[in-house]
C-alpha cells in the first residue's frame, strides 16, 4: 500500500474506531489496513493510534496528524470534483440577484449567455434589497458597497466611477459650477440606499480643511433610475455611476460637472454561497460575467 494508501487508511480508521470497520469501507481486511497503519507510524516514528484489546484511541499526536491527514483528504475530494463537474454541461435553474442599475450592463451581453449555455434556465431578480443568498435561494448576486458575510465567496469586478450630472438647461439657469464650493444654493437630487437609509454621498474630493458645500435637496429617492430620469428632466444635479449617465452624456441630455474634483471609485463584486464543490452553472456565470460585463478598457 502507498503512502496516500495508509494515510486513508489512518483516517478511515481514526473515524470510524477500528481496523475492521475501515477495512469494511475501504475494501481490505482489518490485518491490512492495521498493517499500513503500523507502516506510518515507522515512517513517522510516532505511535498514532494507542491499541487495546476493547478499542483504538488517538493519542495526542495522533489526534494532530488526523486533523492534517483529514483536510488533505478532502482537499484531494474537492480537486477531483473539480475536474468531474468541469465535463458537465451546466444545466438547471439559475437565480441571480442584481442592483435595478446593472441591467444596462447585464442585458446587451445575456444573448451570448443564453447562445453557449443552453440548459442554463436564467432566473434574474432586479432588485436593490439586500437580499440573504443563503436564506433565499440565490446562487449569484451583483453586489456593490460593504461584504460583510463570511459565507459567500467574492470576485471584484472592475471599479466605475460616480458622476456630478446635471441637465443642459438646468445649468443655463443655475451656472456651471467650477469648484465644490459652487455647489452652495444649486439644486440637488439625492439617492437613499435602500439598506441602510444613509444618503449617498457625492464623491467630492475637497481641499484639506474645506467646508463640505450645502446645495439644496429637492428630492431623493432609492431608486437610481428614477434619479437619473429627475436629473435629466432638469430637477437638479445628481450623482449617478458613470455607465448609467454614458447614454445621456453622449446624447447631450446630461453634462458631467466638476469632474476634476471627484474621487470614491465604487466597485461591484460577484458573490454566491460558499460550499465545498462550486456548481457548473454557477461557475460559468461567474467567469461570463467576469470578462464580460465588467471587462476592464
Amino acid at each position: 500500500m502507498d503512502r496516500l494508501g495508509s494515510l486513508t487508511a489512518f483516517v478511515r480508521t481514526a473515524d470510524l474506531g477500528s481496523f475492521a470497520a475501515a477495512g469494511r469501507v475501504l475494501g481490505l481486511s482489518a490485518s491490512a489496513v492495521g498493517k499500513a497503519v503500523t507502516r506510518l507510524e515507522q515512517e513517522m516514528g510516532v505511535r498514532l493510534l494507542a491499541r487495546s484489546t476493547r478499542a483504538l484511541a488517538l493519542t495526542d499526536e495522533g489526534r494532530v496528524f488526523h486533523e492534517r491527514c483529514r483536510r488533505i483528504l478532502d482537499d484531494l475530494d474537492d480537486a477531483r470534483a473539480v475536474l468531474s463537474r468541469s465535463r458537465e454541461v451546466p444545466r438547471g435553474r439559475l437565480k441571480v440577484s442584481l442592483p435595478i442599475v446593472t441591467y444596462h450592463l447585464l442585458m446587451p451581453v445575456l444573448p451570448d449567455f443564453v447562445a453557449a449555455h443552453p440548459e442554463i434556465e436564467l432566473e434574474l431578480d432586479f432588485n436593490d434589497r439586500l437580499v440573504d443568498l443563503i436564506d433565499e435561494g440565490v446562487d449569484v448576486a451583483i453586489r456593490s458597497g460593504e461584504l460583510p458575510d463570511s459565507r459567500l465567496m467574492t470576485r471584484a469586478l472592475r471599479p466605475f466611477q460616480l458622476l456630478l450630472c446635471a441637465a443642459p438647461a438646468y445649468l443655463a439657469a443655475a451656472g456651471q459650477p467650477e469648484c465644490p464650493r459652487d455647489l452652495d444654493g444649486h439644486r440637488a437630487v439625492r439617492f437613499r440606499f435602500p439598506n441602510s437609509g444613509r444618503l449617498q454621498p457625492w464623491p467630492l474630493r475637497l481641499p484639506a480643511g474645506a467646508a463640505e458645500p450645502r446645495p439644496r435637496t429637492v428630492m431623493v429617492c432609492n431608486n437610481m433610475e428614477a434619479l437619473k430620469g429627475a436629473v435629466t428632466g432638469g430637477l437638479g444635479i445628481g450623482c449617478m455611476p458613470d455607465f448609467l449617465a454614458a447614454a445621456p452624456i453622449a446624447e447631450g441630455r446630461l453634462v458631467p460637472v466638476l469632474t476634476g474634483h471627484l474621487d470614491l471609485p465604487g466597485q461591484f463584486h460577484l458573490l454566491w454561497p460558499s460550499s465545498r464543490h462550486l456548481s457548473p452553472k454557477v461557475r460559468v456565470f461567474v467567469d461570463f460575467v467576469g470578462t464580460r460585463l465588467f471587462a476592464a478598457g
